[in-house]
């Protein structure tokens, strides 16, 4: 382990074109869920893989679901057809939400397509019935997921995605308020925040990044810094900024057209953003859009909880934990750990032993521990799916640290043994 070095990670905000499809993208696994659950349909049953592409003024929905019958409509011949007009409505909602109403995007004018069919019977019959557990779910598909965790910041997050995300989250909160100037920032933004380590620890800032769309024409590079720097200031909070930190904010000058009508977005093309800005590995499978037998979704949701249980639980400053799985096959084909020799008198066997004591991590499994048959998914969708707090409404479950005393326990137990 380096103990000295720079480390960068970026975020995007809401508005970028990516997360508009993302926040489409869960608006549609939330409203699939909701609907379930309003027609007495068993969440357990949802299905849905949804992807969507935003350009100028044009949003396309597609992807496989099995859907509740009021999702559903009888065309011409008599058979049961998607029924289109609550998507569109929910994607217009997301977009209105996020704050576009410009003429390039606007939620209003936008068309819509939804292009939304039923899932594969060779997928559903794997995904139904797991070939190593009988009557349990099977994996959607196979890969690999990362979990990781770590001391740097209160929520055992990376420091710098976790200040990168903070600069886009005020900065939001503040538009959306409509105070002051910073009602003339548009909604698609990035930042970026290069952290000094000294001795294996967050220091000092030494670079912001920072491009945020402005809707007055006449704003410079200057006018736009005199703007967002207090917010910037304030997200770094106890974090230092050096004294030669190096600052740029909006480096092109200008940046009026943005969001779908500036750059093509599609969902599932900021996963690093999503999870841990670099600093873990990452199986490469998105979330957004996807129920949660998909484990690339809920097997990465239930790595980070245990990951972040170990850390809490003081086992480690640090942990990555690596699963692994086969589609139609219920259990995990592999466990890994890695405490990156911040172990506190424990070995990556115990703490792998721990894991397999204390939770099911077949897609069921982990559904049930962390209660992920809910609409709770679109607040995902932007400033990262880890590190966020535990909401009532069940999200950001895995963000839970009630495993620690339980992982303390198995742990004890093995090194007894």
């Amino acid at each position: 382990m380096r103990a000295n070095y720079l480390f960068t990670s970026e975020s995007v905000a809401e508005g970028h074109p990516d997360k508009v499809c993302d926040r489409i993208s869960d608006e549609i696994v939330d409203l699939v869920y909701r609907e379930a659950a309003k027609t007495g349909i068993n969440p357990w049953g949802v299905r849905i893989a949804c992807e969507t592409l935003a350009t100028t003024n044009r949003v396309v929905i597609a992807g496989e679901v099995r859907l509740p019958p009021s999702l559903m409509k009888k065309d011409k011949d008599g058979n049961d057809v998607i029924n289109p007009s609550k998507f569109k409505a929910a994607a217009r909602r997301a977009i209105k939400d996020i704050g576009y109403e410009q003429d390039g995007f606007h939620w209003k004018k936008a068309k819509i397509d939804v292009l939304l069919h039923s899932q594969s019977a060779d997928i559903a019959q794997g995904v139904d019935s797991a070939a190593d557990q009988q009557g349990d779910e099977g994996a959607g598909d196979q890969g690999i997921m990362f979990g990781y965790a770590c001391k740097e910041t209160p929520d055992l997050m990376p420091a710098p995605i976790y200040y990168s995300h903070k600069i886009l989250q005020l900065l939001a909160a503040a538009r959306k308020k409509g105070d002051g100037e910073v009602a003339k920032l548009g909604p698609d933004a990035k930042s970026q925040v290069t952290v000094r380590y000294v001795d294996g620890k967050p220091a000092e800032a030494t670079s912001i990044v920072l491009s945020t769309q402005h809707l007055d024409d006449s704003w410079d590079s200057k006018k736009v810094r005199s703007v967002v720097e207090p917010y910037i200031r304030e997200a770094l909070g106890d974090l230092k900024i050096a004294d030669d930190c190096k600052w740029y904010i909006n480096p092109t000058g200008k940046f009026v057209i943005g969001g779908p009508d500036g750059d093509a977005g599609l969902t599932g093309r900021k996963i690093i953003v999503d999870t841990y800005g670099g600093a873990a590995p990452h199986g490469g499978g998105a979330f957004s859009g996807k129920d949660t037998t998909k484990v690339d979704r809920s097997a990465a949701y239930a790595a980070r909880y245990l990951a972040k249980n170990v850390v809490a639980a003081g086992l480690a400053d640090r942990c990555t934990i690596q699963l692994s799985y086969a589609i139609g096959v219920a259990q995990p084909l592999s466990i890994y750990v890695d405490l990156h020799g911040t172990g506190k008198g424990v070995s990556e066997d115990q703490v792998e032993a721990a894991i397999r004591q204390n939770m099911d991590l077949s897609p069921s499994g982990i559904r049930r521990h962390l209660d992920l048959n809910k609409p709770i998914y679109a607040k995902t969708s932007a400033y990262g799916h880890f590190g966020r707090k535990a909401g009532r409404d069940g999200s950001f479950s895995w963000e839970r640290t009630d495993l620690v005393k339980a992982l303390k326990d198995a742990v004890k137990t093995k090194a007894a043994a």
